[in-house]
């Protein structure tokens, strides 16, 4: 397991690439709702501090490392959702 900093600088780099993805939807793709558009940066943003505020905080009386495995695993699940919305914005 790598240590929190690092967990830290990869969801914040994973979601500063989400959001530069979607910026770049919303100016190059082909009428994108933007409506969609505004409420996919918000989720993004929503994602990224509750994953770093759950880093901060783990839950009493799990294990460090069944915890960490879980966030992990939760985190990679939610950014396959936005990335599977990104395609689909129209």
């Amino acid at each position: 397991m790598a240590n929190k900093r690092e967990l830290k600088k990869t969801i914040n780099c994973v979601c500063g690439e989400l959001f530069a993805e979607c910026i770049a939807v919303s100016l190059y793709g082909e009428n994108p709702n933007m409506e969609n558009m505004n409420a996919l940066l918000s989720s993004i943003a929503r994602i990224q501090n509750d994953y770093i505020c759950r880093i901060s905080h783990p839950e009493p009386g799990l294990p460090q490392k069944k915890f960490f495995k879980h966030l992990s695993a939760s985190f990679n699940e939610q950014v396959s959702e936005v990335f599977d919305h990104i395609g689909n914005v129209h």
